[in-house]
């Protein structure tokens, strides 16, 4: 089994970046991460994963920290009185495949002095960045790609979540210089199935290996 380990981001939240995160960890068998949760409704982001990508509970690796405030993990953190130690953010060592889901987009404080892109680039593993395809993508993904190569973090490619929109995500990909690895429609029905069904349709696996 391979040790591939993938991190997901996205150019804004409430992109989608946590259900294809879903779909790529069910797809590649791996375990699945979220290094900061913040927002615990409906269990946040690791529950969602888990029932999406049909996912054992050996699988789900426990967040660094879980807060309680939806906003911003530097500000939730002041909220919740809670100091986030980035040595707790160093990656857990497991065997097979891993799967991490960053919050919010590349440029997300998790303290007032470290943004998740500054993180991702500590780390130096490859980010595959997702993206609507509604109007406002172009800009997003171009300013998150540069975010990105600023920093040096790899970029394994640009994923995009919604109806098609050709030319939008064939500009991303041209004047961003990003594979393009495939687009995850809007699903009438969302569940482990479906979204297996659909990753499988739309994207080819070997690109994440």
């Amino acid at each position: 089994m391979s040790n591939r380990t993938i991190v997901v981001t996205g150019t804004d939240t409430d992109v989608g970046k946590t259900v294809f995160a879903a779909a790529l960890t069910a797809a590649l068998g791996a375990s699945y991460w979220k290094p900061v949760q913040a927002g615990l409704d409906e269990g946040g982001d690791t529950s969602t994963v888990a029932r999406l990508g049909g996912l054992p509970a050996e699988r789900i690796l426990p967040e660094a920290y879980r807060l309680t405030t939806p906003c911003s993990p530097h500000r939730a953190a002041q909220i919740d009185g809670v100091a986030i130690d980035i040595e707790r953010l160093a990656i857990p060592a497991i065997d097979g495949p891993l799967v991490i889901e960053g919050a919010g987009g590349v440029l997300v404080p998790i303290t007032p002095d470290l943004l998740f892109a500054d993180l991702f680039a500590r780390w130096q593993y490859p980010v595959v960045l997702v993206a609507r395809t509604g109007l406002g993508t172009i800009n997003h993904s171009l300013l998150s790609i540069e975010a990105l190569r600023r920093r040096d973090v790899p970029i394994l490619g640009i994923a995009f979540i919604g109806d098609a929109v050709e030319d939008s995500e064939a500009t991303i990909a041209r004047l961003g210089a990003v594979r393009r690895l495939g687009r995850l429609p809007h699903l009438p029905e969302l569940d482990a199935t479906t979204l297996a069904a659909a990753f499988q349709a739309h994207f080819t696996l070997k690109d994440f290996q």
